[in-house]
Formats: C-alpha cells, structure tokens, sequence
C-alpha cells in the first residue's frame, strides 16, 4: 500500500517539484496551497506524512501545525517544514508546535527523500 504524502505550499512550482520527487518514489501526494486549504482537504483523510512551507497567506504553516496537532487524528503525524526560513527562532518555533524535521529551500530531491522515508516508516 502506497504512503500518502500531504504538500502545503503557496507556490505551485514548489508544490509541483516536491510532488514528482514523491511520486517518482511511489508516494501518493494531495496538494493544497495554504494552511487553511490543508485543513479542509485533509478533513476526513489519513495521511502519513504533511510537507508544509511556513510563510503562506490566508493560514501560515505555524498557524497550520498548531491546528493540525489540536486534532487528536492528527497528533501524530510526522510534518516537515519545507521553508526559506532558516532563523534558529523559527525552527524553534516550528518544533514547539510539532514540526518533526525542517528542510530549507533550495533543497536537494534527496534530501528531502531521505526525511520523509525516516519519518514514514
């Protein structure tokens, strides 16, 4: 059975590069473009593993985990921040609401491949 991988991310280039390096690994992906359009597509969806950028509109990746892990069918799941940021204070902030890994953009296919298949396993 094939892992489900959820990508949150404004910029759609972005979203597009992660999900070929997923599915070209055989991972199912769903894609949404903020936090807040994570939350509804996630509504009723098992996922393995969430990719998420901080800075979006509408509901910034932050706002995004801390909502997420309020929910006990998603405490659990692994999230990675995929981001620009790379300030010790925002990593900071990112692991106090629940982010497992944090990957700064640009990033290497393989690096990116490596985090998730520790974290989906």
């Amino acid at each position: 059975m094939s892992k489900t991988i959820l990508i949150v991310d404004d910029s759609l280039s972005i979203r597009q590069l992660v999900k070929a390096t997923l599915v070209s690994e055989g991972y199912g992906v769903i894609d949404a473009c903020d936090g807040q359009d994570a939350l509804n597509k996630l509504s009723g969806q098992r996922v393995n593993l969430i990719i998420s950028d901080v800075n979006m509109p509408i509901m910034d990746g932050i706002t995004f985990l801390r909502t997420l892990k309020s929910k006990p069918e998603h405490k659990f799941t692994p999230v990675v921040m995929l981001t620009t940021e790379s300030q010790e204070a925002k990593k900071q902030e990112g692991q106090a609401a629940g982010a497992r890994a944090w990957i700064v953009k640009p990033f290497q296919p393989v690096q990116l491949l490596a985090a998730v298949q520790k974290l989906v396993m």
